[in-house]
């Protein structure tokens, strides 16, 4: 048995990914579930994230040989927003059920930067369906976009694939500004154009089902069709200003990238490259050194050495010790 040790969770759009550690030692034992967390009246559901954790916390505690848990990082997708209820109820259902002392609460995006840079000034990306700058100089916390796909989440998975749909049905109808090459790739994927309305609107799904079509608008800007080369260099301009919107004007700037769009490579990559030099001069980006996951592991580990350092924030992250007492620093966050 290895004593005392750290709970890290990963709540987002497709369930739950949880590790069990050891100060000292890293993460022992991992798992999932492929249920996400329910969202409600009042917001993230605290009582659904425990039905599903409490359980795998235990056995991976039992497969660790981990003998308690002295911390947990919890990094939930939507906690900005929704997360009242998850910050009123989380910390003492915790203690409750598996011990835990001190509990850190976090926005995805956070453990998001931290697992692409640690803890260290600069600004990361995370886009996948969605997208969220978030940026630190480890005094507080900023955070651009982010707002969902009716709103913002400017340059993401869905807001790309909405883009190439309308040029898709911009070619359909024998507007200016369609792809017939988007045309042809939306129908190999959704069936005829006319249709689409009626199979994409009744959804409750529909970003993630936006989104879908990233890959093929990424597909044609490969082979050259000029209005998704367009669409691709219109993404990364808003997501290199949401960029240039939270990296700390002080010291070098850094900027990590992290989340499933970025798979989408050098198409993708290289018109961001040109709009970060453009409003950051002197940017280095880099690749992220780990995901969301890998974050609150790392936080995780902090919380449970005593070393924890990142600045505190009313809605991105938040941390109680025994006593239910808040223990970061105060900051703000600018939006």
């Amino acid at each position: 048995m290895t004593g005392p040790g750290f709970l890290a969770v990963d709540s987002g759009g497709s369930g739950l990914r949880v590790a069990v550690g050891a100060a000292g030692r890293g993460p022992l034992a991992r798992g999932a579930s492929g249920e996400p967390v329910r969202t409600g009246a009042r917001g993230i559901d605290p009582g659904h994230l425990m039905e599903q954790l409490v359980p795998m916390a235990r056995s991976l505690c039992a497969e660790a040989g981990v003998e308690g848990l002295e911390a947990a990082v919890v990094g939930a997708a939507g906690l900005a927003s929704l997360g009242d209820a998850l910050r009123a109820e989380l910390p003492g259902a915790l203690g409750r059920a598996l011990g835990v002392r001190r509990v850190v609460l976090a926005a995805d995006a956070v453990t998001a930067y931290v697992g692409a840079l640690g803890a260290r000034p600069g600004a990361v990306i995370a886009a996948g369906t969605g997208v969220i700058a978030v940026g630190t100089d480890l005094t507080g916390w900023r955070r651009a976009d982010g707002w969902g796909h009716l709103l913002g989440d400017c340059g993401g998975g869905a807001w790309i694939g909405r883009a190439g749909l309308e040029a898709a049905l911009r070619a359909h109808d024998g507007r200016e500004g369609g792809s017939a090459r988007l045309l042809a790739s939306a129908e190999d994927l959704f069936g005829p154009a006319a249709g689409l309305p009626g199979r994409l609107y009744p959804r409750t799904d529909r970003p993630a089902v936006l989104a879908s079509f990233a890959p093929r608008v990424g597909a044609c800007a490969a082979d050259g069709d000029p209005v998704a080369v367009a669409v691709l260099r219109a993404a990364a301009r808003h997501m290199a200003g949401s960029a240039a919107a939270v990296c700390p004007a002080a010291g070098e700037r850094v900027v990590g990238l992290t989340g499933g769009l970025f798979r989408m490579g050098a198409v993708l990559l290289g018109p961001l490259d040109e709009e970060l030099a453009e409003r950051l001069p002197g940017v280095r980006r880099i690749t992220a050194e780990g995901d969301p996951l890998h974050g609150a592991v790392r936080i995780a580990e902090d919380l449970a050495a005593g070393s924890f350092t990142l600045p505190g924030d009313e809605k991105l992250l938040c941390a109680t010790g025994p006593a239910g007492e808040d223990v970061t620093r105060a900051a703000d966050v600018r939006t």
